[in-house]
Parts: C-alpha cells; sequence; structure tokens
C-alpha cells in the first residue's frame, strides 16, 4: 500500500486529489495539509511514501517544507513530487535543488498522476524531459548563476561525466544510450554508478548535481 499526503491550500484540489487517491486499491490517503508548516507536521508523524506538494500555499512555501522532509533523516523513505500551475515556474528548480524527486503541472491526466505516484514510491525520479530541459536552461543561462562543483566529481570517470552532463539536460536511458552509441542497460549501470559515488538521492538530485557543477552548458 502507497502512502500519500496531499498538501495544497485549495480546497477544491485537495478534494480532487483525495478522491483519485481513495480511488485505488493500493493507495491510501495519509492526511491532508493546507499549508506547509501542517504538511511538515503530518508527514513527520505519517511518514507517507509520497507528498503531493503545492509550491505557494501559507506558513512556509512548499518549497521550505521540502527542505525540511527532505533533511528529516526519519523521512529517507518519503519522495517529495512538487505540483505547479505553470512547467516554466520559477520555483520548480528550486524545488528539485532542496530534494523534490520531480514535479507535475496541476492539469496532469489523472491516470499520469497515479502513474507518477507509482513510479516516485518505487525511487525513480519524476522528470519530464522537455520540461527538464527548458527548465534547466532557464537557470542555467542565469546572469547570476554561481557554479558550486560537487565535493566528489572528481571521483566520476569521463563517461560517467559525460552520462551526468546528459541527465542534465533531461535526457532518459535510451537516449543517452542512443546518444553514447551504447547499450539502454550499460547507460543505465553509468547513470547508477554515478548516483552512488555522489550520493544522489535519485535522479532528479542528479539534474541539480550537473547544473551545479557546470555540465549543463543551457
Amino acid at each position: 500500500m502507497i502512502r500519500v499526503l496531499i498538501a495544497d491550500d485549495q480546497d477544491l484540489v485537495r478534494l480532487g486529489l483525495r478522491a483519485l487517491v481513495e480511488s485505488e486499491d493500493d493507495l491510501s490517503l495519509a492526511g491532508e495539509a493546507s499549508d506547509g508548516l501542517r504538511a511538515v507536521e503530518l508527514a513527520r508523524r505519517e511518514r507517507p511514501d509520497v507528498v503531493l506538494m503545492d509550491i505557494r500555499m501559507p506558513g512556509i512555501d512548499g518549497i521550505e517544507a521540502t527542505r525540511r522532509i527532505v533533511a528529516d533523516p526519519a523521512l529517507t523513505g518519503t519522495r517529495v513530487v512538487v505540483l505547479t500551475t505553470f512547467e516554466l515556474d520559477e520555483y520548480v528548480f528550486d524545488a528539485l535543488r532542496h530534494g523534490a524527486s520531480g514535479f507535475l503541472t496541476k492539469d496532469t491526466r489523472p491516470a499520469e498522476l497515479l502513474r507518477a505516484i507509482r513510479l516516485v514510491a518505487e525511487g525513480e525520479a519524476l522528470l519530464s524531459p522537455s520540461v527538464t530541459r527548458r527548465v534547466v536552461r532557464e537557470f542555467a543561462t542565469r546572469p547570476s548563476r554561481v557554479l558550486r562543483p560537487h565535493p566528489r566529481l572528481e571521483t566520476l570517470t569521463d563517461r560517467e561525466r559525460q552520462v551526468v552532463g546528459l541527465v542534465g539536460e533531461g535526457l532518459n536511458n535510451e537516449e543517452i544510450a542512443a546518444q553514447l552509441v551504447v547499450s539502454p542497460a550499460t547507460a543505465r549501470t553509468h547513470v547508477s554508478r554515478a548516483m552512488g559515488k555522489l550520493g544522489a538521492r535519485d535522479r532528479a538530485q542528479l539534474v541539480v548535481f550537473a547544473y551545479q557543477s557546470g555540465l549543463v552548458s543551457g
């Protein structure tokens, strides 16, 4: 059973998400929050598998709530999916940087949202390649950008660095394999090894490391 916590300040949004979660045999509702502080409190108490987190909420916003949840050692099994109205919401990258496992727009179809919940619960990152490319490009080209190379970046082989850069551009394993002319299994192995060396929580965090380390040119 996958336990889902819903955090959104709009009653209708919470109602719709709750109805969707409760309609599935393998999902259960772990709680609802209408503000960021309540979301953190419920997450610590209920320890859900997945949190559907709105960005703009009273108290503390979804980004700060995400940071607190991800930083809590007792919640290492909890994954956060950010819900946003616009694909290029200016806060999306910050949410990823603070540990969100991905993001969805609020107009996502119900079947896609349910699939997303299950994928994230299994430890996968929820990153649409096309949206990821645009989000990273948006932030990578900002004049105020400051590089903060990962302290273990030098432990990567040249091929692993290349792969991390491609992950940062939003490519999936099949696309990476095609670009490097290797098998998807080999690409997957490179990604897994890079994640292990860099201590990446999931693929979403690998995107952040790629951006901060200058492996994505924008």
